[in-house]
């Protein structure tokens, strides 16, 4: 899947082949709060495994999401970033309509993501914070990659 703006010259893409691996793992490495010193190889293995979305001006990919899910019922939304330069641009909201209009993502049950900050990004397009989050559970190994060695 590709969505092309072209009098922005900013396109979408679904396309594994266009990805720049070194700076999605620059970015979420050095510069997430969620993936600190996630190694690179981890970064591959979660690319391979997920659906992935690039963001692109020109030909320089400047944003990145993943959507992990059973593509029946479920999809998760990780790794959501823009690069700080072409921040306030749309390319977060473009990022996220490409996303959940997306043709294998429709009529899911649940969708689910983890956000610190992006609240008002992700409220526009109907998720919320969980109604009831007694039900909810997790098992999360925080600062997991810091102390990792490559």
């Amino acid at each position: 899947m590709e969505i092309k703006d072209t009098e922005k010259n900013i396109s979408i893409s679904t396309d594994k082949k266009k990805l720049d691996l070194d700076m999605i793992h620059g970015f979420l490495s050095g510069q997430s709060y969620w993936a600190k010193g996630i190694p690179m190889k981890l970064v591959k293995k979660s690319i391979k495994h997920s659906i992935c979305f690039g963001v692109f001006v020109g030909k320089k990919q400047v944003g990145f999401a993943r959507v992990v899910s059973d593509r029946a019922t479920f999809a998760y939304i990780a790794d959501v970033f823009i690069l700080e330069d072409y921040r306030g641009q749309g390319l977060s909201r473009a990022l996220m309509q490409a996303i959940t209009s997306h043709k294998k993502f429709q009529n899911f049950r649940r969708w689910m993501l983890i956000s610190a900050d992006a609240h008002f990004l992700y409220e526009k397009f109907g998720f919320n914070v969980v109604a009831k989050p007694e039900r909810f559970m997790e098992k999360h190994k925080s600062n997991m990659y810091v102390s990792q060695v490559e």
